[in-house]
């Protein structure tokens, strides 16, 4: 089983880095990180990770996972990438995003006429790429899943895993990970949060990500 994340610079490394810890565990798995070019890629923290195949030797994968970023939609400036992601999304048995991951999703046409969501700060941003914005932590729609924002992409691995290789398989690995969230703060989506948290993060958030406007 082939496992694909796409790699590239100032993605947000949670998105990418807490569903490997998941399907990297599916028995007859093999995980390729890949990138436009092979290398370190620094992500939106300051995080380094290592794409270890570039975007020319990965034609075909059983599973896509796309995460997002900051600068999620600047990909469309990269077409060589999103004609990449459609090519490999007609060979995947699913096709998965994380937070702004599934903007790119879209971008490349994926999304058109599908179920999705993605981070709250930017989930006006779906229905212009053609998808039906839908609220969930994850959202199937055929074989596409999406995740909302960042830590939600575990809660889409295990999903993934069960459908994979079985729901008590996919239980043992949140055992192993002992994933098992008691947050100090039940402020974790914007419906719990105090409005003027909500909209001053919201503004912080989109003034650093200019390309969100």
């Amino acid at each position: 089983m082939d496992i694909v994340f796409l790699f590239y610079d100032r993605m947000t490394a949670l998105d990418a880095v807490g569903p490997h810890e998941v399907l990297s565990r599916l028995p007859g798995a093999t995980i390729h990180r890949v990138a436009k070019q092979a290398g370190s890629i620094r992500t939106d923290s300051g995080l380094t990770l290592i794409a270890n195949s570039p975007l020319s030797t990965i034609s075909r994968a059983d599973v896509l996972l796309v995460p997002g970023a900051g600068n999620a939609t600047t990909l469309r400036d990269h077409p060589e990438i999103l004609e990449w992601v459609r090519k490999i999304d007609k060979t995947t048995t699913w096709t998965t995003s994380v937070c702004t991951g599934s903007l790119i999703l879209g971008a490349a046409g994926i999304l058109s006429g599908v179920r999705a969501t993605t981070h709250w700060a930017v989930f006006d941003r779906l229905k212009p790429l053609g998808a039906i914005p839908t609220h969930g932590r994850v959202i199937e729609d055929g074989k596409i899943l999406t995740a909302a924002g960042v830590s939600a992409g575990i809660d889409m691995a295990l999903q993934l895993a069960a459908k994979l290789a079985g729901v008590p398989f996919a239980q043992a690995v949140q055992l192993g990970i002992e994933y098992d969230p008691a947050p100090m703060f039940d402020v974790g989506s914007p419906e719990k949060a105090d409005p003027a948290i909500r909209e001053a993060l919201r503004a912080r958030m989109l003034a650093k990500f200019e390309d969100f406007k």
